[in-house]
């Protein structure tokens, strides 16, 4: 059996014709306007002579709005806006919307460039609510039977001689009042207009002429019922900027309806509709009495928090409510509580909520101690009394139970809520979904759902800086959430908004349309972003630059980077990485020059920054461990590094401000958030600071000599004392050669005063990328990497070698000559060896998707790729989302070949780790797990991970959120060289394999793991 696959990305598809880009993948993009005249198009608005938008003014206020954001965009992008006539009587249509965001009574469109005629015309409008829509419908012109009823469906069609109008007319027509929203906000973004034209600055595309095409679209409803986003954790950089932004409530929060206004925009235009507001420092319905009035009115279904029931702010207990003082327990103070959640439910009677119902202890705490399940069902209860009372049935109300932490506890114990409440699960904060529906919960009439994070405060530690999400994880995660029926609320927490527009982004199109992506589509998604968000030539090179950035970025959240976690000793792991964020930013940079000034902005805020920052972020903490590493080493170098480490200090200061002070500091106080100097606990720093450091004298003499010489994988130094070397003396070993292994190095270091000279002697089959040289105390150290000419070498061949280092200006007083011995064997391959991995010197890695075959079980499953997914090339999981409790009979195998040198024995056997993603076994009697065997051993069944009551987690699952991963061992006992197969089953769905090691006595310590060895039939990796 094959692994499915599929080319990731070859070339955009642009169509040429298309103001936008329209993505293959993508049906909801199909394009309905050009910029192309030609093949039966008919001009839409050009330069001088506007669009005509014409609308029912009876219609919902969202749908006026978006029409007149229609007209505004129009003009954004031909210079000229189109014209607004709303007709009819607008009698009972609430103003506030058109109060806070400045639109005119009368309709028309502030600042239009005076025009002698209308180009084209469009007509928008919600079935049941527009006279226009309804009137086309009645005569046949308008087929609308396949939206008509529907949650949040649009038709698009072009309808000759609507109504009274004359030639072709773009009719948007929507099922409701969100579907007319996306209809028309649909046409925004195709013309050229970004949803993140205001919250990211993306200006938009000029065009002289916008064509309509002769096509019909029918969208259909969305993937998930309803999908927001949760603005949380919120200070100091979101609330900052809006304290200089906005003026203050009466309750000191900046929160109000101007700010709102501005979000509902981006959600619609995003194609969202749900919202839980800002919570640290905002109360939505007390901040500003507009604030639930203007979402309506806007279309915005409003939510609040897990911790905060029916729909009430969590700082309005003690800042607002009777309840003030008094304690938040029900078990003690239940009847001003229940008064107090009446008073919530009233208020938002007239709107469009889903109603949290339950009840955590105050400010996202556990309620209780312990499980009490009477308790929280005495609560629901009197939650779903309240709400027959307002609303005559509560069954008719949207209402979601989260089973945050604690709560799920609850669920598990067996507390039953009414079943038209949505169970809205949720992962660990750490892009892992604790649970999904299993069995009789997925007939719940009120569905399931999730709650997710890319943005948290809280264990292990926060990350609230910088994106650091791979949309490879997240698409995985939700589609194993659609699979598993869990599409009625997907909610995620986005911190401060920025800088998460692309995550954002993503989130609300595979939301929006799930069926219209794959696990392949993530840099296709990307490119599309990049085209509809700068220019489209550069679009596949930005794709590239932010598919590497996820998985830099997720290799480990920022937070958690620290001097030690990623190795500066041994496989050179910090080399690469380093390197790899440098070419990134050099690329990102290129293609910010590249773009027109106009874009630069945007591109700063969206790409460049994270790049540029989050390098750096790398870099400064791998800089304090060379720092530490080799002033204990004693060599001068450690002050350079110092120094690096400032330096670096200053240049996040330099990007900090740069993004505060561009476009006259539109967004000053975002990126406010500290993120350097975490000292071990899961809080923030409360100030920025290094990692720790040491600086060394350089003015007096060492007493170890001015030449010293360290091997990798060894933080020693000869000639050297016990300072420098823990055993004295002046001989190092390098790990041992043979053909398949990668170069080794030595490096040369100054430890003195003043200049030497220095050369190395060696057997004639070694060669060296330097063998001689002079050093100054200023000079960078030299790294020389050691080889061997193996053609100078019978086969066989097995002796340890030494190289011999002098120095001009001679030793200290503690050591002798140093050398560096290695050992040299020239192993060979089996001639029947003719696919898989080859041991380098004690260890064998290989990427998951690596297999050397794969066969099928009993049963129907097989494996999929996911490209780019995970810290090192890709994950492997099963394709099927609803496998689950598989053996190896049933399972299909994943097979790799691969042949050892060194023996082990039955004490000391071989050890083989599985490098797993950190997600959870979303069923509870269903623990992740896999089967493994070594040639024809007995299988090995390993449950790896289940999930466990709050507030414990797995077994290590704060190492693994940390270092996103799991690390699973078995132990094989004595394996004798040869070769050999590993052959693994996955049996349970949500098991995501990234890379596999085995240790024969040479893997030592990297976050990533050994680099790949040697291989054989295939593109081999070794050394990178």
């Amino acid at each position: 059996m094959e692994l499915l696959s599929r080319t990731v990305l070859g070339a955009l598809s642009l169509s040429v014709a298309f103001a936008g880009s329209a993505n293959a993948v993508e049906a909801f993009r199909k394009p309905t306007v050009c910029t192309q005249g030609g093949n039966g198009t008919s001009l839409l608005a050009c330069h001088g002579s506007p669009v005509s938008i014409h609308a029912d003014a009876a219609d919902w206020p969202g749908v006026l709005r978006a029409a007149h954001d229609l007209a505004l965009d129009f003009g954004r992008v031909t210079g000229t806006n189109g014209t607004l006539t709303a007709t009819g009587s607008a009698a009972g249509n609430a103003s506030m919307i058109f109060n806070v965001t400045g639109i005119n009574d009368d309709w028309s469109v502030s600042g239009s460039s005076a025009a002698s005629s209308s180009a084209g015309t469009i007509i928008v409008g919600t079935i049941g609510h527009s006279s226009l829509i309804d009137g086309m419908i009645a005569s046949g012109q308008l087929d609308v039977s396949e939206i008509e009823g529907q949650w949040e469906a649009y038709v698009s069609a072009v309808v000759h001689n609507a109504g009274n109008m004359k030639g072709d007319v773009l009719v948007i027509a929507g099922s409701d009042r969100r579907g007319a929203i996306y209809g028309i906000y649909d046409v925004s973004e195709q013309i050229g207009v970004s949803p993140w034209y205001w919250w990211a600055d993306v200006p938009a595309k000029s065009h002289q002429n916008i064509y309509l095409l002769k096509t019909t679209k029918v969208q259909k409803s969305p993937t998930v019922k309803y999908r927001g986003f949760f603005i949380n954790d919120e200070a100091p950089a979101l609330t900052g900027w809006a304290n200089d932004r906005y003026p203050l409530s009466p309750y000191g929060a900046p929160f109000g309806a101007e700010f709102y206004s501005k979000v509902f925009e981006l959600l619609l235009r995003s194609k969202a509709n749900y919202l839980w507001p800002a919570m640290w420092n905002g109360m939505f319905n007390v901040d500003d009495a507009r604030n639930q009035p203007l979402a309506d009115e806007y279309g915005i279904v409003m939510g609040t928090s897990h911790t905060e029931p029916m729909v009430r702010a969590t700082n309005e207990w003690t800042k607002v409510a009777n309840g003030t003082g008094q304690t938040w327990s029900w078990s003690t103070n239940n009847e001003t509580i229940y008064d107090y959640f009446y008073e919530g439910a009233q208020r938002a009677a007239p709107f469009e909520n889903v109603v949290t119902v339950g009840m955590r202890g105050y400010h996202d705490t556990s309620m209780t101690a312990d499980v009490q399940t009477e308790l929280l069902e005495a609560v629901v209860r009197a939650q779903q009394e309240i709400l027959n009372d307002i609303h005559g049935n509560a069954s008719d109300i949207p209402q979601m139970w989260c089973l945050y932490k604690e709560v799920q506890d609850y669920f598990e114990a067996g507390m039953e809520v009414p079943d038209y409440v949505t169970l809205l699960w949720t992962e660990d904060n750490w892009q892992n979904i604790r649970r999904l529906p299993v069995g009789d919960e997925k007939k719940r009439s009120g569905g399931a759902g999730v709650y997710y994070h890319f943005d948290y405060v809280g264990d292990s530690r926060n990350y609230k800086w910088q994106d650091t999400i791979q949309l490879q994880k997240t698409y995985d995660q939700m589609k194993l959430a659609m699979d598993r029926e869990a599409t009625r609320i997907w909610i995620v927490n986005v911190g401060d908004i920025k800088p998460n527009e692309m995550a954002i982004s993503h989130w609300f199109d595979i939301a929006y349309d799930m069926h219209s992506y794959d696990a392949y589509s993530v840099p296709e998604w990307m490119a599309g972003f990049a085209a509809r968000n700068f220019e489209p030539e550069h679009a596949l090179e930005i794709a590239d630059i932010m598919d590497e950035y996820g998985m830099l970025a997720n290799m480990r959240k920022y937070e958690w980077v620290e001097p030690s976690s990623y190795s500066v000793l041994n496989y050179e792991e910090a080399d690469h990485i380093i390197a790899r964020w440098e070419a990134l930013a050099e690329k990102a940079m290129a293609v910010n020059s590249a773009l027109p000034a106009e874009q630069q902005p945007a591109f700063y805020e969206m790409v460049l920054h994270r790049v540029l920052a989050g390098g750096n972020h790398v870099d400064i903490q791998v800089s304090g461990a060379r720092n530490i590493i080799y002033a204990q080493m004693g060599r001068n170098s450690a002050n350079r590094w110092m120094q690096r480490v400032i330096d670096g200090m200053h240049k996040d200061h330099n990007l900090t401000e740069r993004y505060h002070t561009q476009l006259n500091g539109k967004w000053d106080h975002m990126m406010d958030q500290t993120h350097l100097g975490y000292q071990g606990y899961w809080q923030q720093p409360m100030r920025q600071s290094t990692p720790d450091l040491r600086w060394v004298m350089t003015m007096e003499r060492s007493l170890a000599g001015d030449m010293g010489v360290s091997v990798e994988r060894s933080n020693a130094t000869v000639p050297g004392d016990d300072q420098y070397h823990s055993n004295g003396g002046s001989s190092l070993t390098l790990p041992g050669m043979t053909p398949f292994t990668p170069k080794r190095f030595v490096e040369i270091a100054h430890r003195g005063t003043g200049p030497f000279d220095w050369n190395i002697t060696a057997d004639p089959f070694i060669t060296l990328t330097q063998a001689s040289g002079t050093m100054h105390p200023d000079d960078d150290d030299l790294r020389v990497y050691v080889d061997v000419d193996w053609t100078k070498v019978e086969d066989g061949f097995g002796a340890q070698s030494t190289l011999a280092f002098w120095s001009s200006t001679g030793y200290g007083t503690q050591g002798g000559q140093p050398q560096v011995m290695v050992m040299v064997n020239k192993t060979s391959i089996p001639s029947d060896f003719h696919a898989g991995f080859v041991e380098s010197a004690g260890q064998v890695a290989f990427e998951a998707a690596h297999y050397t075959r794969s066969t099928h079980g009993s049963s129907d499953e097989e494996y999929m790729v996911l490209p780019k997914y995970g810290r090192t090339e890709s994950g492997v999981k099963l394709a099927n989302n609803l496998a689950e409790g598989l053996d190896s009979s049933s399972a299909p195998s994943l097979e790799y070949d691969f042949v050892t040198f060194t023996p082990t024995t039955s004490d000391m056997g071989l050890n083989v780790t599985l490098i797993l993603t950190p997600t959870l076994n979303i069923n509870p009697e269903k623990p992740l797990a896999y089967i493994a065997q070594v040639d024809d051993k007995e299988e090995m069944r390993r449950e790896y991970v289940i999930d466990q009551p709050q507030p414990n987690f797995p077994v290590n699952w704060g190492e693994a959120v940390a270092d996103s991963a799991w690390y699973n061992t078995t132990n094989w006992g004595e394996v004798a060289p040869g070769k050999h197969t590993l052959k693994l089953w996955l049996v349970e769905a949500n098991v995501v394999l990234q890379k596999v090691y085995m240790d024969l006595g040479g893997v030592v310590y990297a976050h990533n793991g050994p680099p790949e060895s040697y291989r054989v039939g295939g593109n081999s990796t070794m050394g990178m």
